[in-house]
């Protein structure tokens, strides 16, 4: 494909997505219609789609229109290119513009040129402070790609001199020490030995950071009760031996972890009766939530929440937090996380549990944002609240 026929496949793509349909359900109908097209070929639509979604409001008002071709047309004028060596007709190529077309197009004002959805600007500004502009700026990029080292098989240094033989470069990550970024090479990750015979995993660093908080004794039992496609299990699992143990209310988001704990070298079990094999020592919680700290990943869900799906999440926060109360060990940890960076999610539903669970303290806190080098995530310890005896004998 020619550079201007991956723009117009780009253009029914977004089309379609602004018709409601998913994003990658578009890219996957558009793949399967286009035989033709290589691997260079659909990622280089992919990426363009997916510029064009975490930008939709200003690549919009550049191209004049909340159209495919407004978006693809906003975007190339966003990136600095000729918007006529683009839309030529020629070859596959989006067809010529317009008059108006062509006259189209103003820069972006206010939350346009922020790419925030008008209804959600207050809750984030409350939520961010003064961080609210640039965390907006940050989700208007690509995010880098981190991977996390398998600390069982390998140290991060052993990781990245592998890597590097097979043409990817990494160099190390502040958030975690099990943390590269690739800096080169990226696409060739999950071909290489490295990846094939666990050494390493993609993982977005600060999602490391946030499982790096949870301390794990030796032969400790560890439910990751949200386990979806077990990325914490396996990140807290290649730092101890432990018993780890995955739970999720939908099974089907699991089934990819049998496989990949093979790859790592790591017996986990998966429960659908988490009860059954209570208490455990540690409870995580990573809960469904907005995920607007990986925004610059799943830029759809920018677009797509409402204050209604917002209400419904934090209620489901609600619920597994208070299912897994029963699961903890008298002096276990129970690790709520999110993706999120709507306060709602994150500190007032600690403060909530707080309020209708007695016997429960909060014994620590962190929070990633965009701007610290990888997604945005918010972790809060909870444990039982120490008796009179616990504290005359001096335990924890």
């Amino acid at each position: 494909m020619t550079p201007a026929a991956r723009h117009a496949a780009a253009i029914a793509v977004l089309d379609r997505f602004l018709a409601g349909e998913a994003a990658e359900k578009a890219l996957t109908s558009w793949a399967r219609g286009s035989r033709y097209a290589g691997a260079k070929d659909r990622a280089a639509v992919r990426d363009l789609v997916f510029d064009s979604l975490r930008c939709l409001r200003s690549h919009a008002a550049l191209g004049g229109s909340m159209t495919g071709r407004g978006l693809v047309l906003g975007g190339v004028r966003a990136r600095g290119g000729d918007p006529a060596a683009v839309f030529t007709g020629e070859r596959h190529a989006p067809a010529p513009l317009t008059g108006d077309e062509a006259a189209a197009g103003r820069e972006p004002l206010g939350l346009e040129a922020l790419d925030c959805p008008d209804w959600l600007a207050p809750v984030l500004e409350e939520s961010l402070g003064t961080a609210f502009v640039p965390t907006m700026r940050a989700l208007r990029s690509r995010a880098p790609l981190h991977l996390r080292v398998n600390l069982r098989k390998a140290t991060r240094e052993d990781a990245a001199l592998r890597l590097a033989a097979e043409g990817i470069a990494t160099v190390p990550h502040p958030l975690s020490p099990a943390a590269l970024e690739v800096t080169e090479g990226a696409r060739g990750v999950e071909r290489s030995t490295a990846f094939a015979e666990g050494w390493v995993e993609p993982q977005d660093a600060a999602s490391q950071a946030a499982a790096d908080t949870v301390p794990l004794a030796p032969g400790a039992r560890v439910l990751d009760y949200c386990a979806g496609g077990g990325g914490k299990t396996l990140a807290l699992a290649g730092r101890a031996e432990a018993a780890f143990f995955a739970h999720d209310a939908a099974p089907g988001r699991m089934r990819d972890l049998p496989a990949r704990a093979e790859r790592a070298g790591v017996p986990v079990r998966i429960l659908a009766d988490p009860a059954a094999e209570a208490p455990f020592d540690v409870v995580l919680c990573d809960v469904p939530c907005s995920g607007s700290g990986a925004w610059r990943r799943a830029p759809e869900g920018k677009w797509r929440l409402d204050r209604a799906g917002l209400d419904r999440l934090v209620a489901a926060q609600d619920r597994i937090l208070d299912a897994a109360v029963p699961l903890v060990a008298p002096e276990g940890l129970l690790a709520y996380m999110t993706c999120s960076l709507i306060g709602e999610e994150n500190d007032a539903r600690i403060a909530a549990f707080l309020a209708r669970t007695p016997g429960w303290r909060h014994c620590g806190l962190w929070r990633w944002l965009p701007g610290d080098g990888g997604d945005g995530f918010f972790v809060a310890h909870l444990t039982r609240e120490r008796s009179p005896a616990q504290l005359a004998s001096g335990k924890k």
